[in-house]
């Protein structure tokens, strides 16, 4: 199986946890303890509402990592 480009991109200043998906694309989360964020550098798919604690984000996070496939994305947000 081919592995992802995009396994270690840059971290970003606020990254608080990396996880990888099924291939190797990496599954970050970002922001702060009680209001973060997710995001698959693989389909590009995430939650963007800032609203959740970490622990609710984390969840989310490894769920969508444990079924993912997606090796790189090309579509612009």
């Amino acid at each position: 199986m081919k592995l992802s480009p995009n396994a270690a991109p840059v971290e970003p200043g606020d990254l608080l946890i990396r996880m990888h998906n099924q291939v190797g694309a990496a599954v970050d989360v970002t922001g702060t303890r009680d209001s973060s964020y997710w995001s698959c550098h693989g389909c590009g798919d995430g939650y963007s509402s800032i609203d959740y604690h970490v622990d609710t984000t984390r969840t989310r996070a490894n769920h969508h990592a444990a079924e993912c496939r997606a090796a790189y994305h090309r579509l612009r947000r």
